[in-house]
């Protein structure tokens, strides 16, 4: 067994979660030969699990059958799952952590499911560390900025920081590093909803050379061309998840007393954007890839004619 004071390097880093963050991590951290091991709810499906199972053969990851197994054996859990099982992941592994083990909460929940999660680690003997993942992962990979919060995140910063990671301490408070992101996200992912609205109706309409013409002059510094085809794929490709995120972000809005018009609106377009993707909608030849095209008016384009064929049906 690793011993928790030994260098991270030598340390069994348990994934639980191992979708696109999750397997970016897991590469990153193989190339350091670190040990990495993996759960992942699609593992119990033949065809969704896959490419996973794939995957991590490809890179030398140990999958397990379960949240408890992965946790009994794991010095650091980094949990990366959808915003909405965050609490009831860290209730399951809690149930097997390994007294002292670090458990990295990197789900985008609000600062009360932080808060709760927290709860359930620590009163099991591991050590609780709520961490806010500040923009989209793909780009920077493991170095992707990296918020920590609680009274433990000064103890484990430099030692994420010795395993490739980008992480700086928000607060010793839990809640605030979540506040952080969640507050950006407001922002953020209602500009991706915003734009895919407004795109979309200004292209239905033929003013979309105006409209940018305008959003140009108003905000120099973008590049609405590329911008609107780079958040129309993201929803798009990530609109299920996101859409559970900013309902966390709503709920984050709610818990200081105020009613998250925006946020609930953000969440339902983002969610709307999901299921059409799941209907194949932006895929080529009839297929659910989706077809990540450069000019956002391709995939605009197949949005309004979805909504013709819903329309005459």
């Amino acid at each position: 067994m690793t011993s928790l004071s030994s260098s991270p390097k030598q340390w069994n880093v348990g994934l639980i979660g191992y979708g696109e963050a999750g397997r970016i991590l897991a590469e990153d951290l193989r190339q350091q030969d670190v040990k990495v091991c993996a759960y992942d709810i699609k593992l119990r499906s033949d065809q969704s699990g896959r490419p996973l199972r794939d995957h991590a053969r490809q890179h030398g990851v140990d999958l397990t059958a379960s949240h408890a197994e992965l946790a009994a054996q794991s010095d650091l859990l980094v949990s990366a799952v959808t915003a909405s099982q965050a609490v009831s992941v860290a209730k399951q592994c809690a149930e097997a952590v390994k007294q002292g083990a670090w458990f990295l909460d990197f789900n985008s929940a609000s600062p009360g499911a932080k808060q709760r999660a927290a709860g359930l680690v620590d009163a099991a003997g591991g050590r609780y560390v709520e961490g806010a993942v500040m923009t989209s992962v793909p780009p920077y990979r493991i170095r992707v900025p990296l918020l920590l919060g609680g009274g433990d995140a000064a103890a484990l910063a430099p030692l994420l920081v010795e395993l490739g990671f980008a992480a700086k301490v928000a607060s010793d408070k839990l809640g605030v590093a979540s506040a952080v992101k969640m507050c950006r996200s407001v922002m953020i992912k209602g500009l991706e909803a915003m734009v895919i609205e407004s795109f979309t109706t200004a292209r239905a309409y033929g003013v979309e050379d105006s409209v940018l013409a305008s959003l140009k002059e108003t905000f120099p510094g973008i590049d609405w061309e590329k911008q609107g085809a780079y958040f129309f794929q993201r929803v798009i490709e990530h609109g299920r998840r996101r859409s559970e995120e900013v309902r966390e972000v709503a709920e984050t809005v709610r818990e200081i007393g105020l009613e998250p018009w925006s946020s609930q609106g953000t969440a339902e377009r983002q969610a709307w954007v999901a299921d059409l993707a799941d209907e194949g909608i932006f895929g080529e030849r009839g297929t659910k890839e989706f077809a990540r095209s450069a000019d956002w008016r391709t995939e605009a384009d197949r949005i309004l004619g979805a909504l013709k064929s819903k329309k005459k049906s």
